[in-house]
């Protein structure tokens, strides 16, 4: 654990003996506790597990289901562009004076792991084992800082193929930023071990998996209910 208290602002880095629900809360609003120096978790605050609250509502209609979503994903691309690297540059403001500010160090390419994504990856529902159907990706990828965005991290098998996808593109791992909406302890404590040198942001970490790898309590299918009318 770090030396000094996280702020309330920061995001939680996943630090501790092995994973474990904070105890003193209901489990369905406490973001389980991993034990990854690279795994950072949003600030649990009520704004937040108002949003989970909608998407993860059976109820919930497929409009707000999408609206909800992308006001989730927006936060944790936010807090993925503070863990880029930058540099300082000046500007010239409109009123003639130079502000000492900063710039991205180098291009951003976001990769996102569904249907209609940059990589196709679908996971068999027998074997439970990804299956990569297609990539398209920029030429210069291995230049590129790459915001890879996943919504639900099960087991973690499209998430391991999208990033040896990457790599094999020539993308160094340490230039990932793995970005996702629901993680499984066990998914994400593997996934983080295996690329130590990538970053893993996250909006929850939920309790566990079911005798058929879905996420629990979770939100369902994902792809089915943002994109199926």
């Amino acid at each position: 654990m770090a030396e000094n208290p996280t702020p309330a602002s920061a995001p939680t880095q996943c630090v501790g003996p092995s994973f474990r629900a904070v105890a003193d809360k209901p489990s369905a609003t406490v973001s389980a506790v991993v034990s990854s120096d690279n795994v950072y978790v949003l600030p649990q605050t009520p704004q937040l597990i108002a949003l989970l609250s909608m998407i993860r509502n059976k109820d919930t209609e497929r409009a707000d289901f999408i609206f909800y979503s992308n006001r989730i994903i927006r936060l944790l691309v936010e807090e993925g562009l503070n863990h880029l690297p930058v540099i300082e540059k000046n500007i010239t403001t409109p009123v003639g004076r130079t502000y000492n500010g900063l710039m991205f160090q180098g291009k951003i390419c976001g990769v996102s792991i569904m249907r209609a994504g940059e990589i196709l990856i679908q996971r068999d529902e027998d074997t439970a084992l990804p299956k990569l159907f297609y990539d398209k990706l920029p030429e210069d990828i291995a230049n590129r800082w790459v915001l890879l965005l996943d919504p639900m991290f099960a087991t973690g098998g499209s998430a391991t193929m999208a990033v040896e996808v990457l790599k094999g593109r020539g993308v160094p791992e340490d230039r990932i930023l793995f970005l996702n909406l629901i993680a499984s302890p066990e998914g994400i404590t593997s996934f983080a071990a295996k690329f130590p040198r990538l970053k893993v942001v996250t909006a929850f970490i939920d309790e566990g998996l079911d005798e058929k790898n879905y996420i629990v309590p979770g939100l369902g299918d994902f792809g089915d209910r943002f994109y199926t009318i």
